[in-house]
């Protein structure tokens, strides 16, 4: 297997980085611009990763025309008027998994979304239960794909669908709402995640949907289509997370180009809790600093469950800092790309430290850090997390390194250039 030993760095920081584009605006920028009406829309600073390679195969599939050869990426609107692609391969893409589902829904005959083994083991049952409720014909593995839908046309109504292990079950629902027949009601009570939510509406409302709030985690949709629209993506707050714990753990300055104030990505949590773990922290305009401290990191006792992609970063923010430190309400990480609970207390103990889970969740305890070989899982965020670690300490070997395509293929040379 490919392994890669991290250099350390031995000196305070003082860097800027430009994260790629956000995956997550990304993705809903596509799907939303695919549906528009009135030409092309253009999608100024996309991600080119894995995870929206898949998005844009799949959307090609279903009859989309893309030029992604330079930015921005021009996305020739549909109307709606999609072709059912037959079988569709997600890979280890949840984000696409779920939204191609929903978006199945609008498209004549009958579409099957597959993916990875882990795939597999991923749930998308409440999203078809909800999709059923409004007359579609969904069915799926156990609650897990391979999903196949039947589609043609979406009622309008009233949907609730459980979301209290993925917020993206209520973000494919409301994608496509404005594409319905009549005005269609999404509540999602026990919602996890819910800044991503916030990030789907706003994406939507710059194509001209028209969404109000009905209540607590409730919304209306009005079935108005999109309209096409020259939208800038911000940069990946999930892939800020890593040069800002590496200030954070290193000391010194960084700078992360690319993120307004007034973004709500919901891993900018992670800003607020390293200013509790004693950073400094400032923004300006579109750049986002961090300076870390210049004694030891301080242990936390935090709620991540808005902010799930960041806990990883911060539980290796936690190995140094002066105690043990709990990150509270993390359950939903047992759903990801791998059970990253359970592989968080491997690799935690494995350089050192140690770790436990009580509940939902995660304790970390600092320990002397020692010379060790990381595995990945496939995840690529465990393998850009793990990596801060050899920035501080010697002797630490990633595994699989090019895991990190699927959201960041320049992760490394970013890391090389710090």
């Amino acid at each position: 297997m490919e392994t890669l030993t991290i250099a350390t760095i031995d000196r305070p920081l003082e860097a800027v980085v430009r994260p790629p584009g956000s995956k997550s605006i990304t993705n809903r920028a596509l799907v939303v611009a695919a549906l528009a009406t009135g030409g092309v829309s253009r999608l100024e600073g996309a991600l080119d990763a894995d995870d929206t390679r898949v998005m844009r195969e799949a959307l090609r599939r279903f009859g989309v025309m893309i030029d992604d050869v330079d930015d921005p990426w021009l996305v020739l609107g549909t109307g709606g008027r999609l072709s059912a692609p037959g079988r569709v391969d997600v890979g280890a893409s949840g984000t696409s998994a779920r939204f191609l589902t929903a978006l199945a829904a609008l498209v004549p005959g009958t579409t099957t979304i597959d993916g990875t083994p882990r795939m597999r083991e991923r749930p998308i049952g409440e999203l078809a239960a909800a999709l059923e409720s409004l007359g579609v014909a969904v069915e799926t593995t156990d609650g897990c794909p391979p999903v196949t839908v039947t589609g043609g046309a979406l009622g309008g109504g009233r949907v609730t669908v459980e979301a209290s292990r993925s917020s993206q079950f209520v973000s494919a629902l409301l994608l496509v709402a404005p594409m319905a027949e009549t005005p269609l009601v999404v509540e999602a009570p026990r919602l996890v995640s819910a800044p991503y939510v916030q990030t789907t509406l706003e994406v939507m409302q710059a194509f001209g949907a028209e969404v109000e709030g009905c209540g607590d985690e409730c919304w209306r949709v009005e079935p108005t289509g999109y309209r096409t629209a020259h939208f800038d993506i911000e940069a990946d707050a999930s892939a800020a997370v890593y040069p800002l714990v590496a200030a954070a753990i290193l000391g010194g300055v960084v700078a992360v180009e690319g993120i307004p104030a007034s973004s709500t990505q919901a891993d900018l949590r992670i800003v607020e809790v390293l200013e509790a773990m004693g950073c400094s922290v400032w923004h300006r305009d579109v750049r986002l600093v961090v300076s870390g401290p210049s004694r030891r990191l301080e242990a936390v006792d935090v709620d991540m469950n808005s902010a799930p992609d960041a806990v990883l970063g911060l539980a290796v923010a936690c190995l140094f800092a002066d105690g043990p430190s709990r990150i509270r309400n993390v359950g939903n990480l047992r759903l990801k790309e791998t059970d990253r609970l359970a592989a968080l207390v491997t690799e935690l103990r494995r350089v050192g430290g140690d770790a436990r889970v009580e509940g939902d969740d995660l304790v970390v305890i600092p320990g002397e850090i020692r010379p060790a070989t990381v595995r990945t899982y496939d995840d690529h965020r465990m393998a850009m997390s793990f990596a801060l670690v050899g920035l501080a300490r010697p002797g630490i070997v990633i595994e699989d390194p090019s895991c990190v395509d699927k959201t960041w293929p320049g992760y490394f040379d970013m890391l090389a250039a710090l």
